[in-house]
């Protein structure tokens, strides 16, 4: 499935089996996640896709075929494949342990071709072991909800009360991680959202509410899944002295002006930025322990332009996947 314009439908596409380069795997898709990012791609809130372009960066497949140079992952292996593609291994960042701020990146289904489609190629060293997944569709979204979401909880901190704002795909698994950990989980929906709420619920939060509401307590960190602005003031209200409120998406709309005691008294907002490969095997050893159980809306390949339309208007609970 081809975006070939900003804005425009994904288009349909018969293409030739993708040959590995050096370094590289080709993966025989079996699901692949519908992430907001890939909104923000095809919308056009992401500048300068490199199109045309087959969106799409939770994969996960079987290693079908190496390029030269490479031995693992073994062939027939499930691996999953996430947005970082590619990183340069020389600028500053890569060379102190922040590979994902690299000057030099690339991106699975951004700069790259992703995983709407039935094969894929990657880079070896950024696809991740799958081994004892079984389930593919269930999979999927670990690979960037999953890790985005880890990531963001690392930021916040090791607080035990945690507001998660936007209770979609990430959120979902996030809220999972927390009561395993032993957190207590406030979630916040849309004003109205009686489904997200129950879902929440379901997880293991101990309150819901809309995201006009105040908490009963004082959260200890707040995290912004939803790409919405306007959160960030209501947020750093909801968060205690010293309190941190992390923006976990790649895109949000303007922040809107705020006054300063909203901030004051050390309260932090900070913002995350893609992920780590160490990112990737921290958290996927923490969901094979935890027993993450993602809730997934399985569309066929050919209907990526109804997956997208039904995420952008939140008419399903959790994730969606597509599958070849």
């Amino acid at each position: 499935m081809v975006l070939r314009g900003i804005g425009q439908p994904l288009e349909l596409e018969t293409r030739a089996e993708p040959v590995p380069g050096p370094g590289q795997i080709r993966v025989r898709i079996e699901a692949c996640g519908v992430c907001r990012t890939d909104l923000h791609v095809v919308d056009g809130d992401l500048h300068h896709p490199n199109l045309p372009l087959v969106p799409g960066h939770e994969i996960v497949g079987i290693v079908e075929a190496h390029g030269a140079d490479v031995t693992t992952p073994g062939l027939g292996a499930r691996v999953g494949i996430p947005w970082l593609a590619h990183t340069c291994g020389h600028c500053r960042y890569c060379a102190t342990g922040r590979e994902n701020l690299c000057d030099e990146p690339a991106f699975t289904g951004y700069s790259r071709d992703g995983g709407f489609a039935t094969h894929a190629v990657a880079e070896a060293t950024f696809a991740f072991s799958l081994e004892g997944f079984d389930d593919p569709v269930a999979a999927a979204p670990l690979m960037c909800a999953g890790l985005i979401g880890w990531r963001s909880l690392a930021i916040a901190g090791d607080g035990g009360r945690i507001g998660l704002y936007g209770f979609g795909a990430a959120a979902h698994i996030l809220a999972q991680v927390c009561r395993w950990q032993g957190r207590e989980v406030y979630a916040f929906t849309r004003p109205g959202d009686t489904a997200a709420q129950a879902m929440a619920l379901t997880l293991g939060a101990v309150w819901v509410g809309g995201s006009d509401e105040l908490p009963p307590e004082l959260l200890d960190a707040a995290i912004l899944f939803a790409p919405v602005g306007a959160l960030v003031p209501q947020a750093l209200r909801a968060v205690r002295k010293g309190g941190r409120v992390v923006c976990g998406g790649i895109h949000m709309s303007d922040i809107p002006s705020f006054p300063y005691q909203l901030l004051w008294e050390e309260r932090q907002l900070v913002s995350v930025a893609n992920l780590t490969r160490q990112d990737a095997v921290d958290f996927l050893a923490i969901a094979a322990k935890a027993n993450i159980r993602t809730t997934t809306t399985v569309y066929p390949l050919e209907k990526a332009n109804e997956a997208l339309a039904d995420l952008r208007a939140g008419r399903f609970q959790g994730a969606a996947v597509l599958v070849p």
